[in-house]
């Protein structure tokens, strides 16, 4: 179970395209359609990373968004997802909503899934790699 709404926001933006729009016309279906705050927009954002050793930061580069916000059901939703997919950065800002407005069964199963896929990706990035790592030992 995601813990925050930034975990929500982070685990639908890893969710598919074909899942998110089947969940927001789920959330869409018993409701008055969604009023569009800032419709889905296409930019870039800086991409800041930590160099390791000495802890240094240092601009990466831009990298391709898309974010969109809404107001569905009483309640804002916002989102945002690499690449320039508008349909899945609205349904997921519809997702967002639907979870801030108390609707979060769905949601939360979704999120669920995609935190389930994206740990078994990364176990099986981890057993693709344990045979490289090199152990050294100390000679005394």
């Amino acid at each position: 179970m995601y813990r925050s709404r930034e975990d929500r926001a982070g685990l639908l933006a890893l969710a598919t395209c074909e899942e998110l729009v089947g969940l927001a016309d789920a959330c869409l279906a018993d409701a008055p359609p969604p009023h569009l705050v800032r419709g889905p927009e296409i930019g870039c954002i800086a991409t800041e990373v930590v160099e390791p050793v000495a802890g240094d930061r240092f601009l990466l580069g831009d990298v391709l968004a898309c974010r969109a916000e809404v107001e569905f059901a009483g309640a804002r939703g916002w989102a945002v997802r690499l690449g320039d997919d508008r349909a899945a950065v609205l349904a997921a800002a519809i997702c967002d909503a639907a979870a801030q407005a108390g609707h979060d069964a769905d949601v939360a199963a979704l999120c669920e899934r995609v935190a389930a896929r994206e740990a078994a990706a990364e176990a099986a990035e981890w057993a693709r790699l344990a045979p490289t790592i090199v152990e050294f030992e100390e000679l005394t």
